[in-house]
């Protein structure tokens, strides 16, 4: 019996010219980056940091964090778009079975977290006014409000969705993941309008009742990100640890991955093949960033006075 349930059937975009349309997930992106931005504008200014260095930091962490996420997602969930269709791996536009502009689907949050770190150590090398791990302890804090917006970002386009609830109390039936685009236009036969045809199936009851409720995962995560977000901030704001090189970055390791891992035991795993493995490839994949994590927290001792 689901006490709360719904069925989730929405707009994902907003058609601009031709193919090209504005998705909501795109928009989650940009008020992540934007929402980080002004976070860490405020830290440096608490700091008296000079602003000069926030400009080119936001262009390493959303060149890197995009490039990371995209990569990992690749080599981690869908290798065989290196052979089958190569060049949608870098451009917003699928080339296999017909040119469409998709927007940069299949970002990994693993490979994003490499990203950064990779892009924050270039950014280092370039500005060097303060550690790689200074920097790092105090980028998390925005890391981990962007997060909360790319999970609802993700609910939105029905994409990482859960496994079916049974019994559980909250359900959703996510109907644009249980019918793709195609078999909404087979089943409705309406083909130029693919919103409409997703609006046709949600009328029908026998098609509507073909979909299962599953846990809104996404949700789960994305309200778990807030209380990462908030610990962070009480950490840095309100105690010494800010000034414990590497406490803070390894807390966001431990909290966020921590989060993940577990909310993964709800989730459909995004790599089929592993499925019936005892954890799946984000577990796989959060186990090294917690052991990361724990040792930033209470083992690392920087070797020399930090500047």
């Amino acid at each position: 019996m689901h006490v709360l349930k719904f069925d989730w059937n929405p707009v994902t975009g907003i058609d601009i010219i031709g193919n090209f349309k504005l998705h909501f997930y795109s928009l989650m992106w940009i008020i992540a980056f934007i929402l980080g931005w002004y976070i860490m504008k405020r830290i440096y200014t608490k700091e008296k940091m000079n602003l000069e260095y926030l400009d080119p930091m936001f262009i390493y962490v959303v060149l890197s964090t995009m490039l990371g996420a995209r990569l990992g997602h690749v080599l981690f969930y869908q290798s065989e778009l290196i052979n089958d269709d190569f060049f949608s791996i870098f451009l917003p536009f699928k080339f296999k079975g017909g040119f469409e502009f998709t927007g940069f689907q299949g970002l990994a949050s693993h490979g994003a977290a490499i990203g950064v770190i990779v892009g924050m150590y270039l950014y280092r090398r370039k500005y060097k006014y303060k550690s790689l791990l200074w920097i790092l302890d105090r980028l998390v804090i925005p890391v981990a409000s962007g997060a909360v917006f790319v999970r609802i970002g993700n609910f939105i386009n029905s994409e990482i969705i859960g496994k079916a609830s049974g019994d559980f109390p909250l359900g959703v039936r996510f109907i644009q993941d249980h019918y793709n685009k195609y078999e909404a236009a087979r089943k409705t036969g309406i083909k130029n309008d693919i919103q409409e045809a997703y609006n046709a199936i949600a009328n029908n009851p026998e098609w509507l009742n073909a979909v299962p409720y599953r846990h809104p995962s996404q949700l789960y995560e994305s309200f778990c990100y807030i209380f990462v977000f908030l610990i962070l901030w009480y950490f840095y704001s309100k105690t010494t640890k800010r000034d414990q090189t590497g406490f803070l970055f390894g807390l966001f390791l431990l909290l966020l991955w921590t989060v993940r891992f577990f909310v993964e035991f709800v989730k459909e795993p995004q790599n089929q093949e592993r499925a019936d493995w005892l954890l799946n490839t984000g577990q796989w994949l959060s186990i090294p960033f917690i052991l990361i994590g724990l040792y930033f927290m209470f083992v690392y001792k920087p070797k020399r006075p930090v500047v």
